[in-house]
């Protein structure tokens, strides 16, 4: 990725490793529910009604969706000999592992329900105070095109990273700690992991002098004129429908992967593990590649073929076991991490770079935190679109309508429900694509 751009390779790589709570984020994602819930054969407990990790889970993301434009707003409002940004990451990094660890220690003389809702929601608080100035980083350091290229490619390259070892590490961690005790193994291992992302975060805050790069000022202008200024960029607000409907699609195929692999493939748990392995590493093989290809084209243009192939290959998962045979199941996931790995990944911290660069010339204002955090905002939205959609879906059959199946419930997965989520992803994608269409791209080549 050399190029002829004024941000140091160093300083590229310093940047990307500090997305290292993204460890944090998939042991949230991944134990939390686990933990509380755990399935019967697990050597745990359950600690709480199904109900109350949904009504718990549910406030903490509302929590964290009204704070990313806040945090946003207030990094833009700050100012310190240290920058707007990385003195907001020292200040909300250790709480966040702290909290995460907190999660994984519930009282015996406290309500659990309302325990974890409190240290859920704090946990998205600080979560959100690091996430939101980190990525508002991109566009303050950045000197050029090529670097808020880069530094989105470096973000995305280390982001996949982090996840991977938050997906393979924890079975051996939790054995290895905790011997025949899977409490105290699962405890350990979020001491340990979340230690270790620590340690990335605290190397960019130690490292990267943000001063030597951003001449940015803080705002001197209200929230309610922040506000107006966003929502008056339409290329900001057809970015933002395209990124939402984009993730409400992304999001679900990714929930169910597991059940194509199991239910439709017919294969074993062990294959979750590779076919997830093969999906996203054709993505992290692509990261090179759509780099030097947006050099050239820009990232609509890219977006657009992605969406158009991702329309396509949910409507293959659609028919994989009707015409299309099982055994093309994991070539179409394959092909299918391609394809994330611009739109998914590059792209959205990239583009949104680019439509806060441009803002700022033409405003003459520094927006970058308010920019991101709003679109941390529509990111959750998509999470919680797929979230309350895909487990209805799930168990659709013939006899049970979609809104018979709210009313009633039904806890078994079906066959029918589960081609039912592609249709979804598919139409999720294809408007998508039109948003994106409508998209007016402004590259500013510094």
């Amino acid at each position: 990725m050399e190029s002829k751009c004024k941000l140091p390779f160093l300083t590229q790589i310093l940047y990307g490793l500090g997305v290292s709570y993204a460890i944090i984020d998939q042991i949230f994602v991944q134990w939390v529910v686990y933990f509380y819930l755990p399935p019967a054969n697990s050597g745990l407990k359950p600690l709480i009604a199904p109900a109350y990790i949904a009504l718990a889970l549910i406030i903490s993301r509302f929590v964290d969706m009204i704070f990313d434009p806040l945090v946003g707003y207030a990094s833009d409002n700050f100012h310190s000999r240290w920058g707007r940004r990385i003195p907001f990451i020292a200040i909300g990094s250790i709480p966040l592992v702290l909290c995460t660890i907190a999660i994984f220690y519930p009282p015996n003389n406290f309500s659990i329900p309302l325990y974890l809702s409190i240290m859920s929601s704090l946990f998205f608080i600080f979560y959100t105070i690091v996430g939101a100035p980190y990525n508002a980083l991109i566009p303050e350091l950045s000197q050029s095109y090529e670097d808020r290229l880069n530094l989105s490619t470096w973000q995305s390259i280390f982001r996949l990273t982090y996840s991977a070892i938050a997906m393979i590490l924890p079975g051996f961690l939790i054995k290895y700690f905790g011997k025949q005790d899977a409490t105290e193994g699962i405890q350990k291992m979020v001491i340990s992991l979340s230690l270790f992302s620590l340690l990335g975060m605290l190397l960019l805050i130690f490292t990267i002098k943000e001063k030597n790069y951003s001449k940015a000022k803080p705002i001197k202008i209200n929230f309610k004129e922040s506000t107006s200024i966003i929502f008056k960029d339409k290329s900001f607000i057809l970015y933002l429908l395209g990124l939402l409907f984009f993730f409400i699609g992304f999001n679900t195929i990714r929930t169910v992967l597991n059940y194509y692999v199991e239910d439709i493939m017919k294969l074993g748990k062990e294959y979750i593990t590779i076919i997830s392995a093969i999906f996203f590493g054709t993505a992290a093989l692509s990261f090179y590649p759509v780099n030097r290809l947006s050099r050239k084209l820009g990232y609509r243009k890219i977006m657009l073929f992605s969406l158009a192939a991702l329309t396509i290959l949910s409507l293959m998962l659609f028919q994989l076991g009707k015409i299309l045979p099982t055994n093309w199941g994991i070539a179409i996931f394959a092909i299918v991490g391609i394809f994330i790995s611009g739109s998914a990944f590059i792209f959205p911290p990239a583009m949104l770079s680019e439509i806060v660069t441009s803002s700022n010339k033409e405003n003459t204002t520094q927006l970058e935190g308010f920019y991101f955090g709003i679109q941390g905002f529509f990111l959750k939205l998509a999470f919680l679109i797929s979230a309350g959609f895909v487990p209805i879906l799930l168990t659709l059959n013939k006899n049970i309508n979609i809104f018979q199946n709210i009313i009633k419930g039904n806890n078994m997965v079906q066959l029918e429900g589960i081609y039912a989520t592609t249709l979804l992803a598919s139409f999720s994608f294809i408007i998508s694509f039109i948003f994106y269409y409508l998209y007016p791209e402004k590259i500013i080549r510094d």
